[in-house]
């Protein structure tokens, strides 16, 4: 596998910049694999989903919260430094990227404050060859909300605001931990989801929290070279057994995003309900629990545009990005949708 195989052109105007009104109103492309060289591709509207999951299917959704994981500060020599979370590893310790003239050496300390006036400081404790490990004077999470700023993705190119505090956020999240949104789940609002309860659709969730590697570039043109960022997942029991359930029903498990989907392939490979995965999936990986997917549009030559063409096939997921800039589709975090079957045995 090579980089330049998971490479489009975008027109900028389709990156979207903000939600629509509504979290339903986004369109939703369906691709329906006939086979790894061809696939169906239906134009529908998000609401249409309630006629492509059956009674019986599960959906499984990312319950993470998205945390306030940008913050602001200057060096001991003045100079500005920009801090945004990576993952949190412990009360008073996280993993960061740093934007700065000269990244801070190991040992000093960077002064974090914020508009109020406030400040405190942070020491820098390590550097593991991307991201540099920092320690906070008392608890993450406490000094987070009261000095951090919502982390909008890069290509989003205004600064977060009142309708990014509500809309960046999916209506079942509840674990605090993501620095990035699981953007799949944001369509749903709580009316669809009763719709869908009425339906007979069973809902499950995990817990994946979303890191900043997520916006990471591949840099290696050789994808067996590409070290995959850490995330911390969690799977609750009930969700195990409802995956269970559903599978000796004859019924679907339907992965809300490509975080739920890793979190529940990262549980089939090491048999752990919980724990850190840097699962890095490609075309020709097997997949054993997830069997649709609904996605988002991504970024080239990401992984997770790589995890989408090992799932529907790279063919199909080509001809369906030519055809979603052709129709004129919304792309990225605010974006539309993509309905995928996952194809069996897919090859490069």
């Amino acid at each position: 596998m090579q980089l330049s195989d998971f490479n489009y052109e975008l027109p900028a105007d389709l990156i979207a910049q903000h939600p629509l009104a509504n979290r339903t109103d986004s369109r939703l492309l369906e691709v329906k694999a006939d086979g790894p060289s061809h696939a169906v591709l239906l134009d529908r509207q998000f609401k249409d989903i309630l006629g492509l999951i059956k009674p019986g299917d599960l959906l499984v959704f990312n319950d993470t919260k998205v945390i306030p994981a940008r913050l602001h500060g200057n060096k001991e020599t003045g100079g500005n430094v920009e801090l945004l979370i990576e993952r949190i590893s412990g009360d008073k310790q996280a993993w960061v990227q740093i934007r700065a003239s000269k990244v801070p050496k190991t040992g000093s300390i960077v002064h974090i404050h914020n508009p109020a006036g406030e400040s405190f400081p942070v020491e820098m404790i390590g550097y593991d060859g991307r991201f540099y490990e920092v320690r906070f004077p008392e608890n993450v999470f406490a000094l987070l909300e009261r000095f951090g700023e919502l982390p909008l993705p890069p290509y989003i190119e205004h600064r977060p605001d009142g309708e990014d505090a509500q809309r960046y956020q999916t209506v079942v999240a509840k674990n605090p931990g993501a620095v990035a949104a699981p953007t799949a789940g944001l369509h749903f609002d709580q009316s669809i989801l009763q719709e869908l309860k009425n339906l007979g659709v069973q809902q499950a969730t995990v817990t994946l929290h979303v890191g900043a590697g997520t916006f990471t570039p591949v840099r290696e043109e050789d994808l067996s070279k590409h070290k995959m960022h850490y995330e911390w997942f969690s799977i609750p029991e009930a969700t195990l057994q409802a995956i269970k359930e559903t599978k000796s029903r004859g019924g679907r498990v339907i992965a809300v995003g490509t975080t739920s989907l890793r979190a529940l392939e990262s549980q089939a490979i090491s048999q752990q309900s919980s724990g850190e995965t840097n699962l890095f999936i490609t075309p020709g990986f097997q997949f054993k629990t997830v069997d649709c997917l609904l996605t988002n549009f991504h970024l080239p030559k990401s992984t997770l545009l790589m995890l989408v063409s090992a799932f529907a096939g790279m063919h199909n997921i080509r001809a369906a990005y030519q055809h979603a800039i052709a129709q004129k589709y919304r792309f990225f975090s605010y974006g539309d949708a993509m309905f995928l079957s996952r194809l069996e045995n897919t090859k490069p």
